[in-house]
């Protein structure tokens, strides 16, 4: 029994549908590359803007009231929540539920 869980995990991960979120670097051992959708660069930027100003305040409470961090303190929380989504791996999700239905 546990020879044919382990034969069909190998078989589901071969299947080459799963892991695809992370594209590995052909010069780089043990390196990975992944994409993030962005409809400009005004967007990428507002999207790395928004990360840092987050970093500043959740590392520095006191940021907030500092003026020379940046201009605007409001952090954009809906695109930190659209890099979040867009990092989750969805298929790689699917491949462990497989998985642990063979090994039940």
């Amino acid at each position: 029994m546990e020879i044919q869980n382990k034969e069909r995990a190998e078989e589901l991960i071969n299947k080459g549908r799963y892991f695809t979120k992370l594209k590995p670097e052909p010069k780089e051992n043990n390196s990975f590359t992944i994409s993030l959708k962005v409809s400009s660069y005004n967007e990428l930027n507002m999207m790395v803007s928004d990360l840092l100003k987050a970093s500043i305040i959740l590392l520095n409470p006191d940021a907030k009231g500092l003026s020379s961090f940046t201009k605007d303190h409001d952090v954009n929380v809906m695109t930190l929540l659209e890099i979040a989504l867009q990092l989750l791996p969805e298929e790689e999700m699917e491949l462990l539920d497989e998985v642990y239905k063979v090994g039940v």
